[in-house]
This record gives structure tokens, C-alpha cells and sequence, in this order.
């Protein structure tokens, strides 16, 4: 019987800071992504992918306001779909290449992801998404188009857009289904398309999903062993940027909690990372990592050192005894 990880790596994974964004650029991206899906299938593991889509949607975004003179513009959430094929097929494509008959079905999922329409988020847009700009550039577009921006983690200026909390994953099942087969499964691309739910109907709402946490929903309702958070760093850094800064080989759960009490997880870079971990950890009891791409398949290893190769989030002991 396999173990089952989900795995979500973050837009900027795949449209690399420096880059133009380019299809090549993408594709060479979701191979590197490929190899270490591959490695962990080959270790046992089954995998599910969750990807972020922050610079794919905003720039797909500025090419609707660029047309709109020409082609209606879209709403947001269809904004969110389209990334979410134009990644799935990207992810897919690359998995195939590596994996080739090693992986016995490669599926991607275009997924929905139920939020509340009264969401405080939605009077509060948070989510960096689109290319980083200046500041002058930055404040030039939110006059001219209306967009809320803020400083994304010191590195810059971006477009910020509301994200609500996901509350269900709507193709939960047929996930599950797929995973149950031997499948790959690309799924909750970007966070899911974000609906609320009107009597037996569900419709589209403006927002962008954080992946991080969507992943976490997912990966807590099918139960999986292991939750892996792809950033650009091997381990969660405290203290960052100061003569104190130490990376962390393993947090428990309350220590983690404790961490981002004291304001250590900045909102727009690890604080959902982090708390995506405490979520999944309290919610199953499994483990939670925080890695690199290059180092997924290797810190999914128990014999590794606890941790050699990415932060741990694991269970308290008190809280263990407490569920006991």
C-alpha cells in the first residue's frame, strides 16, 4: 500500500523570479518539478501536485486589460481556471516526459474550491499575484486600472487581490478515486477555482485561493501521510535577515505556533507555508516539510535526520497526548 504526499509548489516555481515568463521557461521549470515528482513515485509514494498560479494569473490579467478594447474582458475566477488548464497541462506533459511508463496515468484535475462569500478577506485583497513592479510603476496601475497593491516580503511591488479561506474541495471524491487507481493527480491548481455555494448551485467569485492552504485541505481530507511545501529555500529560516538568522531542521506543531506568534513568517513569503503545516499536522497527525524543489523526494525519507533536508512540522507531544 503506497503512502500518499501531497506536494504544492508555489507559481513562482514555475515562472522563476528574473524570468520573462516565456512557454520555455515554464516547460524547463516543470521538468526540474518532474524529476523530483518521479523520484518520490519511485520511492513509493503517491503524489499529488498542487501548483500556484500568482504570476501566471496576473499576467494573464494585464493581457485582458490590454485587449479589453478588443475582446471582453473575463472575471477573475476564469482567470483562475485558465491558468489552472494552461499549468495542469504544462505539470502533465513534463511528468509524462520524465516519467514515462513508470508512471501508470498522469491526470490533471481542473478543480473547484468552495469559500464563503462572507469572507472578511473579501474586503481585504492580501494576495500578491502578477509580475513584481516598482513602486512608482506600482502606484501608476492601481490609479489607472484601480488595483489594490502592496509590497510583497521586500521584493517588491505587486497587485493584491482578495483570498479567501477554502472550505471544500469540490472534486474531492474523484480525486481520491484517481489516487485509489495509481494516478499522478494535478489538482487544486492555484488554490481551485474559487465558488460559493447559492442554494444547489455554486458560481464563481473573484479571488485568488492560496495554494498552500488549499493544498492542506486536500491533503487532510484524503488523509495523506505527508504534506510537502515547495519553496525557494531548502529550510524555514528564523530571525531572517539579522546577524541571529538560523535555519530549523524540525518544529513540533506548538513551537511552530509559538514561531508565528512572535511575527517570524511574513504573510506574503512563509507565514501560509507554515500555517498550512500546523493545520495538516494537528488535523492528521502526519508530517508537514518545508523544502526546496530539488530536495522533495529526499526529505521525504524518515532515515534522512530528521529533517536534513527541509523543516519538519511534526506532532507535540502534548497534544498527542491529548488526542490519546
Amino acid at each position: 500500500m503506497r503512502k500518499t504526499v501531497v506536494v504544492a509548489l508555489g507559481g513562482n516555481a514555475i515562472t522563476r523570479s528574473g524570468e520573462a515568463g516565456t512557454h520555455a521557461e515554464q516547460a524547463a521549470n516543470a521538468r526540474r518539478m518532474a524529476d523530483s515528482v518521479c523520484r518520490a513515485r519511485d520511492a513509493g509514494w503517491s503524489v499529488v501536485i498542487v501548483h500556484g498560479n500568482g504570476p501566471q494569473i496576473g499576467n494573464l490579467s494585464i493581457q485582458q486589460d490590454a485587449g479589453a478594447s478588443q475582446v471582453p474582458g473575463l472575471p477573475l475566477f476564469c482567470l483562475g481556471a485558465m491558468t489552472e488548464g494552461q499549468l495542469g497541462s504544462l505539470l502533465s506533459l513534463a511528468l509524462r516526459e520524465a516519467g514515462g511508463e513508470r508512471l501508470p496515468g498522469i491526470v490533471s484535475v481542473v478543480t473547484h474550491t468552495v469559500v464563503d462569500a462572507g469572507d472578511p478577506a473579501f474586503a481585504r485583497p492580501t494576495k500578491p499575484i502578477g509580475p513584481f513592479l516598482d513602486e512608482d510603476t506600482a502606484r501608476r496601475r492601481a490609479q489607472e486600472m484601480g488595483w489594490t497593491v502592496g509590497e510583497d516580503a521586500g521584493r517588491g511591488y505587486r497587485r493584491l487581490v482578495a483570498s479567501p479561506e477554502p472550505r471544500r474541495i469540490v472534486e474531492l471524491d474523484d480525486i481520491r478515486c484517481l489516487v485509489d487507481h495509481g494516478s499522478v493527480v494535478v489538482a487544486a491548481g492555484g488554490g481551485g477555482v474559487p465558488v460559493v455555494e447559492d442554494g444547489h448551485l455554486l458560481r464563481g467569485i473573484d479571488a485568488v485561493i492560496d495554494k498552500d492552504l488549499a493544498a492542506e485541505r486536500l491533503a487532510s481530507a484524503l488523509n495523506a501521510n505527508a504534506l510537502v511545501l515547495v519553496t525557494g529555500v531548502p529550510r524555514v529560516v528564523l530571525d531572517f535577515g539579522t546577524p541571529d538568522a538560523r535555519d530549523v531542521a524540525e518544529m513540533t506543531v506548538d513551537e511552530a505556533d509559538a514561531h508565528a506568534s512572535e511575527g517570524q513568517f511574513p504573510e506574503g513569503s512563509m507565514g501560509p507555508k507554515v500555517r498550512a503545516a500546523i493545520r495538516f499536522v494537528t488535523s492528521t497527525g502526519g508530517t508537514a516539510i518545508i523544502t526546496d524543489p530539488e530536495r522533495v523526494c529526499a526529505s521525504l525519507d524518515p532515515g534522512g535526520g530528521h529533517g536534513a533536508t527541509g523543516t519538519r512540522i511534526v506532532p507535540s507531544l502534548s497534544r498527542l497526548g491529548a488526542a490519546s
